[in-house]
C-alpha cells in the first residue's frame, strides 16, 4: 500500500491497476461524462479541426475534472502525476514509430516508391473491385507483419492515394484499408495484441488464434460482402481520366518497378521479427538513397539547388525526412496527393497521444478505471451478461484510458476469475479482448490507434471520415455477442466437459 490505506495496486506485465476503495462508480464517471460532453461540443465548433488542437485541450480539461475528483477522494497530486509519467513513458514506442513513419513517408514520395505503387495500381485495381481488393491485400500484410500500423503506413498509403484517383471517398478506403489491416493484426502470431490477449487470459497463443477464427472469418466475410456491393453500386468519377494521371506521374517521376524492392525489404524484416522501429528506420534511409539514384532531378527542387552534389543530396533527403516536401505535377489531384510532412508533420498527433495519455494517466491513478470495469463485472450474471460486460468494459477503457493495451490488459486482469467461475476456457476472454478492445481502439479519435491511423493515413481533414467504414472494427463486438447470446462454440473447460 502507498499513499494510504484505501489506494493498492496490482502489477501485470508493466501495468499497474490502482484501486480506490472509497471511490463510488458515479464519482468515477464524472470524468468520462465530462470529457464526452466537452469533446461533442467541440467536435460541433471545430469539425475535423477539432484533431488540431482544441481537442487536445479538451483532454487535459478531462484529466483536470478527473484531477478534482482524486483530490476529494485522497488521491495525491504526486500519485497522479506518476501515474501520467507511465503513461507517457509507456507511449514511447508509439511517438518514435510515429516519427519514422514520417520521415518514411517523405522519402518515400520524393524516391517516387508511392508514386509507383499508385501508377501500377491504377492500371490493376479498378474502382468495382477496389475495396475489396484493398481489404484483402491489407489483411495479407498485415498477418505477415503482425502490425496494423506498419500495414497502414505502407501499403495504406499507396491505397488511399489510388482511392482518391479513382474519385472513391478516402474515408471508404481508408475504413477498407483498416478493415483488413486489423483483421490480419488479430490473428497473426506476430502481433502484440495477439500475444497479450491469451496472456492475460490464461490462455495458449495458437489455441486462441483458431479459437478467434470462429467470430472473426464470419465477420471479415460480412466486411467484404459490404465492400463488394458499395463497389458495384458506387458512383466514380476517376476511370474517364486515369490516363491522364498516368501521363502526369510519368512526366513527374521516374516510375520503375525496381522501387518495389525498398517496401519489400521492410515487410521482409518485419515477417522476420525485425523491430518495426528499425524496418521503418532502414525504409527511411532506403527511401532517401532510392530517390538520389532515381529521383535526382526531385531531390534538386527540394534542396533548392542547381545541381546534384553531395551537399543538395544530403539537404534534399534531410528535407523529406523532416519537413514538409511535395511534387509538382501537371494534374492538380495529384499535387494535393503528393505531398508529406516528414517527421514534423507527425507532431500533431503525439500531441494529442500525449494529451489523451494525460486523461488516461490520472483516470488510473484516482482508480476510477478499476471501479468502472468492476461494476461493470457486478453485472454479469448470466453468460452472455459476462461476454457483455467484458465488450463494455474494452470499450470503456478504449474511451477513457486512450490505449489498447490498457484496454486488454485490465479487463483481462479482472474478468479472468469470473469466465473461470463459469466454467469457460481463457480463450473465451482472450477472444473477447480482441473482439472488443483491440478492433475498437481504432474508432476512437484520441485513441493511440485512431490517432495514429487518421494521421498516417491522410492527416487530419476528414480524420473521422473513416468511421463509419470501419466495418470489421464495428461488427466484431456484435459478432462475439451473438455468438454468445446464442452459446455459439463457447468453450468450456476441460474439467467441466461431459
Amino acid at each position: 500500500m502507498q499513499d494510504g490505506d484505501n489506494i493498492s495496486e496490482i502489477k501485470i506485465e508493466d501495468q499497474t491497476i490502482i484501486e480506490n476503495t472509497e471511490l463510488n462508480i458515479w464519482e468515477a464517471l464524472i470524468p468520462v461524462f465530462a470529457l464526452v460532453g466537452m469533446l461533442a461540443y467541440n467536435i460541433y465548433v471545430y469539425g475535423d479541426d477539432a484533431l488540431s488542437g482544441s481537442n487536445q485541450f479538451i483532454l487535459l480539461m478531462g484529466a483536470a475534472v478527473a484531477a478534482i475528483v482524486g483530490y476529494k477522494n485522497k488521491v495525491p497530486h504526486k500519485r497522479m502525476i506518476a501515474e501520467v509519467a507511465e503513461n507517457v513513458k509507456s507511449t514511447t514506442g508509439a511517438v518514435l514509430i510515429l516519427l519514422m513513419v514520417g520521415a518514411l513517408a517523405g522519402t518515400w514520395l520524393i524516391s517516387g516508391i508511392i508514386p509507383t505503387m499508385i501508377y501500377y495500381g491504377l492500371q490493376i485495381l479498378n474502382p468495382t473491385i477496389f475495396l475489396a481488393a484493398s481489404v484483402i491485400i491489407c489483411s495479407i500484410i498485415s498477418i505477415a507483419t503482425g502490425s496494423s500500423w506498419t500495414t497502414s503506413a505502407t501499403v495504406g498509403i499507396a491505397l488511399i492515394g489510388i482511392g482518391e484517383t479513382l474519385g472513391i471517398s478516402i474515408g471508404m478506403t481508408a475504413g477498407a484499408v483498416l478493415s483488413g489491416a486489423y483483421f490480419g493484426d488479430k490473428l497473426s502470431p506476430l502481433s502484440d495484441t495477439t500475444n497479450l490477449a491469451p496472456a492475460m487470459a490464461g490462455g495458449e497463443l495458437f489455441s486462441h488464434i483458431k479459437y478467434m477464427t470462429l467470430t472473426t472469418v464470419p465477420t471479415i466475410v460480412i466486411t467484404l460482402l459490404i465492400f463488394i456491393i458499395i463497389g458495384l453500386n458506387i458512383d466514380t468519377t476517376g476511370a474517364p481520366v486515369i490516363q491522364d494521371k498516368l501521363d502526369a506521374m510519368d512526366a513527374a517521376f521516374n516510375i520503375s518497378p525496381w522501387l518495389f524492392i525498398v517496401p519489400a525489404f521492410v515487410i521482409f524484416l518485419i515477417i522476420k521479427k525485425k523491430p518495426p522501429l528499425i524496418a521503418l528506420l532502414l525504409g527511411a534511409l532506403l527511401g532517401g538513397a532510392a530517390a538520389i539514384i532515381v529521383q535526382p532531378n526531385i531531390v534538386i527542387n527540394i534542396a533548392g539547388a542547381e545541381s546534384l552534389s553531395f551537399h543538395s543530396a544530403y539537404k534534399g533527403v534531410m528535407n523529406a525526412l523532416t519537413v514538409d516536401t511535395a511534387v509538382t505535377t501537371s494534374s492538380e489531384e495529384l499535387n494535393d496527393l503528393f505531398t508529406a510532412g516528414g517527421m514534423k508533420g507527425m507532431l500533431g498527433t503525439i500531441w494529442l497521444i500525449i494529451c489523451a495519455m494525460v486523461f488516461g494517466g490520472v483516470m488510473d491513478a484516482i482508480g476510477a478505471l478499476s471501479r468502472i470495469t468492476k461494476s461493470l463485472l457486478k453485472m454479469a450474471h448470466t453468460t452472455f451478461g459476462l461476454f457483455a460486460s467484458t465488450v463494455a468494459s474494452c470499450l470503456a477503457l478504449n474511451l477513457t484510458a486512450s490505449d489498447q493495451y490498457l484496454a486488454i490488459v485490465v479487463p483481462g486482469k479482472m474478468f479472468k476469475q469470473a469466465y473461470e467461475d463459469k466454467g469457460l476456457a481463457p480463450e473465451n476472454l482472450s477472444r473477447t479482448l480482441e473482439d472488443s478492445g483491440t478492433v475498437t481502439s481504432v474508432l476512437i479519435p484520441w485513441n493511440t490507434c485512431g490517432a495514429y491511423h487518421s494521421k498516417v493515413l491522410f492527416g487530419y481533414a476528414g480524420a473521422t471520415a473513416y468511421i463509419p467504414y470501419a466495418f470489421f472494427s464495428i461488427l466484431s463486438p456484435f459478432m462475439t455477442l451473438l455468438f454468445a447470446a446464442f452459446s455459439i462454440k463457447i468453450k468450456q473447460l476441460k474439467s467441466n466437459n461431459k
